[in-house]
């Protein structure tokens, strides 16, 4: 026969399940049917096997009567419709009750389509006509159906295996976080200088790295980094950065000088050589016997200096990003830190937050949070990150948050 119009699009075969107590119903279905070679009819004459024949055949449509001995066609619908696995199967009502009412009462309960079981014949008179079933149509429906499950079926994979690889990019998202965590040298109290800190990954991972170490005996780097965009390869980037700085694998001849330290990053991590993937970075070097600190911020957010009275002094320099030229002219400033000091050193996430009203919270309202909640045992950083995931409305933050304190005694 000629190829049907109407036949199954995904070229599967179409498994008719026909749930009726009279076999010369089947009988009727299946002659209809059979010139139809991809569509297969499975018969099941006891209401009661209903649902463990589904179970085994896998049907993509079921045909079903209402009037059938020991349970009736509106109650195996209830059962089709709450039966995990054969729910989602387009349910066809095939009955010789044509009244209106109980058309509604199988619609309610969940059936898909309703047709009358008389059979169409040119002889038959016109009033009956008028609700007759004709071959093609039966047919014409039963690929109807069945293309729309499928369809269904093929969303709810695509679903599923969308869901698969976000929990397997979570998990890996997660073992990228530890690994960054893990990176993060350990707070430390010696001499006059204590430090601590706060990290905690965005859902999809920032591209943040934070550290401090003493280069030699008189000098302290501290730095933070934050790659643009998210995810695993941001936050390589940001660990093959992060570690050229800790372990010094630069060639610089001193990095105590900041402007070195910039342009070897520079030449080194240059976009066009990673993905088009550039950082912004802060970073500075205390000199404990001038208590002078050397510091550039490579567009990235200024760093905060509180003195012993509270005021506040932003601690940035017009640098460009790094990455983003092959050659760029990195300046550094200074400045005198005098004892008892407090300098914080952060990346955006922790005050581009998103508020409810559709606002963002703005980095003078941080640096003012910050300004008012200082404390000697550092539990303001945690309070800021407690402070923004409630006027964000978020447990997990958007980006990464990471703030460092260093504390000059």
């Amino acid at each position: 026969m000629t190829d049907n119009p109407l036949k199954d699009k995904n070229n599967q075969e179409i498994t008719v399940l026909l749930i009726d107590d009279q076999p010369i119903v089947a009988a009727q279905v299946k002659k209809w049917l059979a010139p139809e070679k991809d569509i297969r009819v499975e018969y099941c004459a006891n209401p009661l096997q209903a649902l463990t024949v589904a179970e085994e055949v896998k049907p993509s449509v079921i045909l079903q009567d209402l009037q059938m001995p020991d349970i009736d066609g509106f109650t195996l619908i209830k059962f089709f419709k709450a039966k995990p696995g054969l729910q989602d199967i387009p349910l066809v009502v095939l009955s010789g009750n044509y009244d209106a009412t109980a058309k509604a009462d199988a619609f309610k309960l969940g059936a898909n389509d309703y047709l009358v079981k008389l059979w169409y014949r040119d002889d038959m008179p016109e009033e009956e006509k008028k609700y007759a079933l004709k071959v093609e149509e039966l047919s014409a429906r039963i690929r109807y159906h069945s293309n729309a499950y499928n369809i269904l079926q093929q969303r709810n994979k695509a679903y599923e295996d969308l869901y698969k690889s976000q929990q397997e990019l979570a998990q890996e998202l997660a073992k990228a976080a530890e690994f960054v965590i893990s990176l993060i040298p350990p707070k430390i109290a010696v001499g006059n200088i204590t430090t601590d800190w706060k990290f905690t990954p965005s859902a999809q991972l920032g591209g943040d790295s934070f550290g401090y170490h003493w280069i030699d005996d008189d000098h302290f780097a501290i730095y933070l980094l934050d790659v643009c965009g998210h995810g695993v390869g941001s936050a390589l980037l940001s660990v093959s950065a992060f570690n050229a700085i800790r372990t010094q694998s630069l060639p610089v001849n001193d990095f105590s000088f900041p402007e070195d330290v910039l342009n070897a990053l520079n030449a080194a991590f240059q976009m066009s050589d990673h993905n088009d993937m550039y950082f912004t970075l802060w970073y500075g070097v205390y000199n404990k016997n001038t208590s002078e600190l050397k510091y550039i911020s490579a567009g990235h957010p200024p760093a905060l200096l509180l003195d012993a009275s509270g005021n506040k002094s932003e601690l940035i320099n017009q640098n460009f990003i790094v990455g983003g030229l092959p050659s760029f002219p990195f300046s550094s400033s200074s400045v005198k830190i005098v004892p008892p000091s407090v300098l914080y050193v952060f990346s955006d996430g922790a005050y581009e937050i998103m508020l409810n009203d559709g606002s963002m919270w703005t980095l003078e309202e941080m640096e003012n949070f910050l300004q008012k909640h200082c404390k000697d045992d550092a539990s303001e950083i945690n309070e800021l990150f407690e402070f923004v995931k409630v006027i964000g409305g978020k447990d997990i933050l958007d980006d990464d948050f990471s703030i460092l304190k260093i504390s000059f005694k």
